[in-house]
């Protein structure tokens, strides 16, 4: 199933159990915008190419739309709906006051100079300008995009619309120089960690003396990882997209994540030994968490996933198929739209400071991110204890029926 087909058939089952209105659930299930831009770029050796890129608008009831941008060869329509879908879903179960977009290049940043990333960046900006605005849209970094991309972004819009005059809140995830927040760059691996923390908890099954495998080694992944293993809990394996590997009684998180700022890869990381990506996720462990792709976890390999938790530090990495099989295996998965939800919260706080021109310590953002975490996993597991459905139905259902309740309380216009 493609990305969006899965999103489609979660938000209907949760539609379903919901028992929502006809009309309520058309109107749902289709995004407000979608916009389609060409992207040309004047490469270094004089050479223009083009490149499709994509801003989706899934759901404004709840407030502007708020998502990602992600550059990527394989970026697809398909997928950035299905992204805006789960953003709509993700901004409700966390009750920020956002709705759901996101936006991408098919492109590979990695065979760009900074020079034709800068250009491709500007133009996309300038393609999807009639969308954005801090009370309209505001993009984020992603898949392949940082905080600089979001500086040039936030310039585009800067001297288009504001004459040149800085607007901050148009974008988040931004350098602090440039308005950005104490905390963004660890939040979502940050949200993972807490999330993890309170199932813990529920599961009375202590992160200290665990084992945890971690599949995409990149901002989420490294950053889950370092805080387990700071709690002492044995991250035995990881991968990134060039290698994984293993180590019976845990890797060294600190220095793993200097081999791979040094090499650019987990790979060849000393005492460990390599293993197979296949083989990596289905190890013994108490905690896995799939924070790399979307359809890590599928109807082929999710029989045989030895994970008592698997927390989804990336969107959509479980397909529905093998969410029955692990929910039959009696797995406890902490669902996308809650567990890697941290990133969007520090945006929101990002977002509120750079509207009110006053800025928060790191101490407050972290605080302000537990409170909201360990609270919206509480709400989703009362309603999963309160209807008697999995922690993924739960969340959908929460995210769901608050977009549905914002968008019958306003009404159709006209």
């Amino acid at each position: 199933m493609s990305a969006y087909e899965v999103a489609i058939k979660n938000f209907e089952s949760a539609a379903q159990t919901l028992e929502l209105k006809p009309d309520l659930v058309s109107l749902l299930r289709y995004p407000e915008r979608v916009l389609t831009v060409n992207v040309p770029v004047r490469l270094d050796s004089g050479t223009v190419v083009r490149f499709d890129g994509y801003r989706v608008q899934h759901s404004t009831a709840r407030g502007p739309a708020k998502g990602g941008i992600r550059y990527h060869p394989a970026v697809t329509l398909e997928e950035v709906k299905a992204l805006a879908m789960w953003m709509t879903w993700k901004c409700a179960v966390v009750n920020i006051p956002f709705g759901g977009g996101k936006g991408g290049v098919a492109c590979n940043p990695k065979e760009m100079s900074d020079g034709e990333l800068e250009r491709l960046t500007r133009r996309y900006a300038a393609g999807i300008l009639p969308l954005l605005g801090p009370d309209k849209d505001i993009p984020a970094p992603d898949v392949y995009t940082n905080p600089r991309i979001m500086g040039w972004i936030m310039d585009t819009y800067s001297m288009m619309k504001s004459d040149g005059y800085p607007t901050p809140g148009v974008v988040t995830g931004k350098p602090l120089t440039l308005g950005g927040s104490e905390g963004r760059g660890e939040a979502t691996g940050a949200g993972v960690y807490m999330c993890l923390k309170a199932a813990a908890e529920h599961l009375h099954l202590p992160l200290k003396g665990s084992r945890t495998v971690v599949q995409g080694f990149g901002n989420a992944g490294s950053v889950a990882a370092n805080r387990l293993d700071s709690h002492m809990s044995r991250v035995i394996a990881v991968s990134d997209s060039q290698g994984a590997v293993y180590r019976k009684d845990g890797l060294d998180i600190p220095k793993l994540i200097l081999h791979k700022e040094a090499t650019g890869t987990v790979a060849g990381f000393p005492d460990s030994e390599p293993i197979s990506h296949e083989d990596l996720l289905v190890l013994e462990c108490d905690y896995l968490i799939p924070a790399a792709l979307e359809n890590a976890i599928t109807q082929d390999n999710a029989g045989r996933i030895r994970a008592k938790v698997v927390a989804e530090a990336a969107n959509g990495p479980v397909t529905p198929e093998a969410d029955a099989v692990l929910d039959s295996k009696g797995v406890f998965l902490i669902p996308d739209i809650l567990c890697n939800a941290g990133g969007v919260t520090v945006s929101y706080f990002e977002w509120c400071q750079n509207e009110q021109h006053y800025y928060w310590d790191e101490h407050e953002v972290e605080s302000k991110l537990e409170r909201i975490m360990t609270r919206s996993f509480h709400e989703v597991l009362a309603l999963a204890l309160d209807r008697k459905v999995n922690m993924r139905l739960a969340a959908n259902m929460l995210g769901v029926l608050r977009v549905a309740e914002a968008t019958a309380g306003r009404g159709l216009y006209p």
